[in-house]
């Protein structure tokens, strides 16, 4: 229902879920910092300048949008983040948190796989006022510091 998946389609997040580091996965096993039957939670391989250090959960089964996302599923997801929130507080010491997801290309989803971001926000970090030309791919070395931080809270 309501697929934009293209056909032959090789999901970066199936595939990171599979181990497989290849060029369709810009995410890297180290960015892992929660795991566990139904969901799987990350450092986002993209930043926006102010907001480093954001985290993604995704579902691990593959799912391309809310519209096929069971009530039971989506519950998972948003309890745990909730606990990342909270996490993003402790850790980062940030002044709040802002979560986004996004569905359907004029929804602005670019991944055919449901996911959640969870971004630190600092006061007057402009996150909605910078475009998406704006983010960049954050070196692997710096994201492991924060997955981590974060691995070890969760611990």
């Amino acid at each position: 229902m309501y697929s934009h998946e293209p056909k032959n389609y090789k999901c970066p997040f199936c595939r990171l879920l599979k181990g497989v580091e290849d060029k369709y996965v810009l995410s890297k096993q180290k960015d892992i910092f929660y795991r566990e039957k139904d969901i799987t939670a990350f450092i986002s391989s993209h930043w926006w300048p102010n907001n480093k250090g954001h985290a993604i959960i995704i579902p691990n089964k593959h799912i391309e949008n809310i519209y096929s996302l069971s009530s039971q599923l989506s519950a998972k997801i948003h309890y745990f983040e909730k606990k990342v929130a909270i996490a993003l507080k402790k850790e980062y010491r940030c002044d709040g948190v802002s979560s986004r997801q996004h569905n359907e290309p004029s929804g602005g989803q670019d991944v055919w796989h449901y996911h959640i971001h969870i971004f630190p926000r600092y006061k007057n970090d402009k996150l909605y006022l910078l475009t998406d030309t704006k983010k960049q791919l954050a070196d692997i070395n710096e994201r492991k510091i924060f997955a981590d931080r974060l691995k070890k809270y969760f611990k």
